[in-house]
Formats: C-alpha cells, structure tokens, sequence
C-alpha cells in the first residue's frame, strides 16, 4: 500500500510528512516524493529508491511550506522511475494517489486527443489531468473533483493540494483514508494510515467512499468539511480520537519489528482472552451463542488465508458447521453460491485489502451477513461489517504477519466456544493461559531455533509438511520463510508428498516436518520417506521422543500436552522464529521484504 501524508499549519510541513511517510515505510514502496506550497508555486521533490534518498534532497534545499503531500509508492502502473514517483503536479494541481485507476488507458487515450500531455506512465496522473480539465471548465476545485473522481473506476485514495490556496482535499473509494486535525495547534493532516499521525493529530475522521474532504487551516482555527458528490454538506464519516502511542510505532530493544512482534505474542494472548472471556468483548462473543448458519464463508489473503483454514477445522469440529475457505482473489470471480442465512467471515489485519473488501461487497449484495475478524478499528472492513471480532493485536509493522495471524486464529477459537455456550468453563481460560506460557517459553529460548538455523539457511529448498490442524500451519511456515528469506519453500499436506513433490527431494531440500500427537505414526512414516530420499529432516515434534530425534537431522521438541485445539497456533510461533533467523543469516531486509507491501490495497 501506497503512503500518503499531507500537513497543512502554521509550522513547516516538511517536518510532520517526512515523519509520517517513515513510519509507514514498513508497507513496501520503491520512490518517495514530496510537493511544496513554495512563494505560490507547487514545487515537487521526489527520487526512486529509499525514502532516505528523498530526504537527502529536501537536506539539501532546504525548503520551508506551511502546506505539503507527501508519498510512498509501491508500483503498479510504470516502471520505478523518477518520473513515475508521486505526486504529480502541474501549473494548478499535484497530487498523490493509492490504488488503481482501471480505466486509465482509455481516458488518457481520450485525453491526448484532446491535446493533453503526460510526463509519467501512471495512471495516478490521468486524474490529476482530468482534474485540470474540469476545473478549467468550472472554475471549481470541488466541482472539478466531483467530476473527476465519477469519472474514473477503481479503488483509489487522493490527496490534492491547489496553488490557489493553502487547502488539502482528498477522498476516497475502498482504500484506506485518515483525515486529522489539532485545534490547539491549528494543523490539519491527511493520511492513508493513521499511524502516521499519531502524536500530531489527536482529532482523527474516517470518511466514507465518495465524500470529499475539504481541510482549510485560518489564522484562528481548523475547518475541516465534508461534501457528497453532488457538494451537499455529508455526515459520512466517523469522528474518533487518535489513542495511539508513538511507542507502539518504535522497535524499542529489538533488533527487528517481527522479533518486537514475535515476543510481543504471550501478553497479546492474555488480554484478547480477558477481552472475550471476562471484559467488555464478552457480551460480543454471547451473541453468537447456539448461533447456527448452514455454510460459513470464510475469505482472506496469504497469512489471514491461513488463519482461516484454522478456524474453518474449530468450526467444523468443535461446532459441526459446514465451513469453506476461499482465497478473496479467486472467491469473487467464480460465481460463488451464496444462500440466504449463510454468513460471510472476513479476515483482516488491516482492513483495507482489496480483495477481501471485493468478496464483503458481494455478499452483502447477495444478503449474506458479514462478519470481521479484523485488526484495525475504523478500517473499510470494519465500518461494513455487521459484526465486527476485533483481534486487539496492536500495530503491526513487520510486513510478515506474525502476532495478527495468531490472534486471528485464536479469535476464531473462542468464536467457537461461543458458539457452543462453553466460554464460562474455567479449562477454556486456563488453555489460553497455558498457550500463552508455552509461547513465552518459547521467546525465552529462542537462541537454540538459531542453531538449528544455522545448519540449514544455504539450502536450496524448503517443504514444510503437516497433517490435520497442522497442514494450515505447514503452509504459513513455508509462506514466512519465502516472505523475508527469499528461498523456495513451499507447504504441503504431509500424505501428499508421494503425489509429485517427493521428486523434488534430494541432499538439498530440507523437509520441516510438523510432528503433532495427532496421527502421529502416519505422519512419521511420511518423514521416513523424505529420509530414505537423502532429504535433510527438520522435525518439530513431541519432546521426549527418542524415536522421532534418532530419525531427525534436527530435533526441536515441543510440549503439546494440554492443548489439544491450541497447539497449532503453539507450533507455528516456532515456525516464525525459524524463519526469521534463517532470513537475518541470509542478510534480507526482514522488516520490509523486496516487492512486498503490508497491506495490498490494489486487486
């Protein structure tokens, strides 16, 4: 996802963006830029590469301006270029843009007709020419943006700024979109994520797709107004204070934000159980007692995808419903059957991914309900949902999921036992207790999954194996180690092997097997016949298990007993640890992996 930040005030606006543009570096980008309000002119600094390269720039210039947009991007239409850097501007207008604009090749065809010229490859800079056009016809930046915005298709997000004035607009379409405010200041700020502004803006507004945001700083107060398309006065959009804290945004004494993120999991895992079980989420989770629904539809991408497949098995086990799970990119094109009393469950860390919200609209359409299991409060997902199941994981920076993909799951869980009229049974509470130790445990030796590490990061290939509950995880431990280790790994379940992948064994293909209590003698005989293929074995089994370590190449035992429904989310934080110690012995920028972004707001 793109970053945008715009800041207009009595202080120079360099500062508040560049600020703001870090902190959301962490969700993926290849340029930077930023446009000035410089003695009445829009003047625009931006350079491919790191966000460094374009603060290196203002360094050098030196520029002061009381209003400024500033961007990240992450490529989708053009090269990474310079020129294709946002924001894009001219004699009138620059702006900055998330998302895509699926009818930019036509109207930019259209456009050059008429006479129009283009210094870029985006489609990002097809509204901004047709902003120009309108509001050489109006006269009106607000009609101008009205006419523009109805004229394109996609999901996008913009923030505009004028030479004529000292204003920033912006508006959006099923992308993510933060206006803010500080009174006592006089400031007024923008942004696509409101992580951005936490500590500069404590007055923060969701506006809804299609209203208009019209930020005008004077020299006695913040106007901030709100206009439908047709520039009547909108009330869409939802008013909230900017609780947040600077800390949750800093590594604090981690060397990397998934390791912040990894050990941050016990604790997250003790509050999301007293949200449900003994505080204010419990009369949530009581609404869904003997809740009963013919078919669950439950729709994620990549780590929520997973998360999915773990809780379609406590549906279906714990509570008998019939439960599938479909990735939201394929889920909405294939003419899905969708019948009345049928519910749609849509998972989420950010909210704001495309796909996910594509599927959420088409159930609704269908009368589906809609329910979240969702991270970020005010997200897109959120506000469309009837009912929301937020995880409270806090922010997560670290572009691989880690502790959201754990809460997600265990959000799932106690759905379940809410279902089933089980959440006052004290051996519930008592098993997320436990799951929360064994996981601490964990982050307390930590160091020795290094050593396994050690021995097998310069191999060339990964297959990670697992039966039942375990094969979700399987895929999500492989998924983890391709994200920020940038080898081949792929997850399997472990009787599909002799099917095809068992050709790809050989003295370099680790096989990280996913020993559960479970099925367990079939599971080792799959085991046995990567070993008898020269295969390296790294198993995570049982501990105490001197058959399953003498079979082993590397034995990492783990203690299930006593979560016979949580052990899956037990085993994959080993999972997360291997990983990330095989990505910093291979020198990979953990934190924001090559052509990743957090949160994918593009289709």
């Amino acid at each position: 996802m793109c970053g945008i930040v715009g800041y207009s005030g009595p202080s120079n606006s360099i500062g508040p963006i560049l600020e703001g543009l870090s902190r959301l570096e962490y969700r993926g980008y290849d340029s930077a830029g930023i446009c000035l309000k410089i003695n009445n002119e829009l003047e625009i600094l931006k350079k491919e590469g790191k966000l460094d390269n374009l603060k290196e720039l203002v360094a050098q210039k030196k520029p002061f301006s009381n209003t400024g947009i500033g961007h990240t991007r992450w490529a989708t239409h053009g090269a990474v270029t310079t020129d294709n850097a946002h924001p894009h501007g001219n004699e009138i207008f620059a702006v900055v843009h998330n998302g895509i604009i699926e009818n930019a090749g036509s109207l930019k065809k259209d456009l050059i007709a008429e006479g129009y010229t283009f210094k870029s490859q985006t489609d990002s800079e097809v509204f901004m020419v047709l902003l120009t056009k309108f509001f050489k016809e109006s006269g009106d930046t607000l009609k101008a943006i009205s006419k523009a915005f109805t004229t394109i298709s996609g999901n996008s997000a913009f923030v505009i700024m004028e030479k004529a004035s000292e204003k920033l607009y912006s508006i959006k379409r099923s992308a993510p979109l933060v206006v803010g405010e500080n009174a006592e200041t006089r400031e007024a700020f923008v942004s696509s994520d409101p992580f951005a502004l936490v500590g500069f803006a404590p007055n923060i507004y969701f506006p809804q797709d299609g209203v208009i945001c019209e930020s005008t700083v004077t020299l006695t107060d913040v106007q901030i107004k709100f206009y439908e398309l047709d520039l009547s006065p909108s009330s869409r959009y939802k008013a909230q204070g900017n609780l947040m804290s600077v800390d949750a945004t800093t590594k604090g004494p981690y060397e990397h934000y998934m390791l912040k993120e990894i050990h941050e999991q016990p604790a997250l895992i003790d509050k999301l159980a007293a949200y449900y079980i003994k505080n204010d989420g419990r009369k949530i989770l009581d609404e869904l007692k003997g809740f009963k629904t013919p078919e669950w539809h439950l729709t994620a991408c990549g780590t929520a995808w997973h998360a999915g497949l773990v809780i379609k098995n406590y549906l279906e086990q714990i509570n008998r419903q019939r439960a599938s799970v479909e990735i939201a990119s394929e889920f909405r094109y294939k003419n899905p059957i969708l019948n009345e009393g049928e519910v749609g469950l849509f998972i989420s860390q950010s909210g704001e991914t495309a796909d996910t919200l594509a599927c959420q609209e088409l159930c609704q359409e269908k009368k589906i309900k809609s329910y979240s299991i969702v991270n970020v409060e005010g997200s897109t997902l959120f506000r469309n949902a009837d009912k929301n199941f937020l995880i409270h994981a806090g922010v997560e920076i670290g572009v691989a999921s880690t502790k959201a993909f754990t809460l997600q799951a265990l959000t799932g869980y106690l759905m379940s036992r809410a279902i089933e009229g089980s959440l006052d049974r004290p051996e519930l509470f008592s098993e997320v207790q436990l799951l929360s130790n064994r996981v601490g445990e964990l982050c307390a030796h930590a160091d020795s999954l290094m050593e396994v590490a050690e021995k097998i990061y310069t191999k060339k290939g990964f297959i990670f194996t697992g039966r039942g509950k375990y094969f979700p995880i399987a895929l999500e431990g492989a998924l983890k180690l391709k994200e920020i280790a940038y080898v081949h790994a792929e997850g399997y379940a472990a009787g599909e092997l002799k099917h095809g992948p068992i050709a790809l064994i050989d003295e370099n293909i680790v096989n990280i097997a996913i020993v559960g209590p479970e099925l367990l003698d079939k599971t080792v005989s799959n085991v046995e016949e990567v070993k008898a293929r020269r295969g390296i074995i790294v198993v995570v089994g049982p501990k105490d298990s001197p058959e399953i370590q003498e079979l082993a190449d590397f034995y990492i035992g783990v203690n299930f007993e006593g979560l016979p429904n949580l052990s899956p989310l037990y085993v994959n934080v080993v999972l997360q640890f291997l990983a990330y110690h095989i990505a910093k012995l291979k020198g990979t920028d953990i934190d924001k992996p090559r052509n990743l972004a957090k949160s994918v707001t593009v289709e």
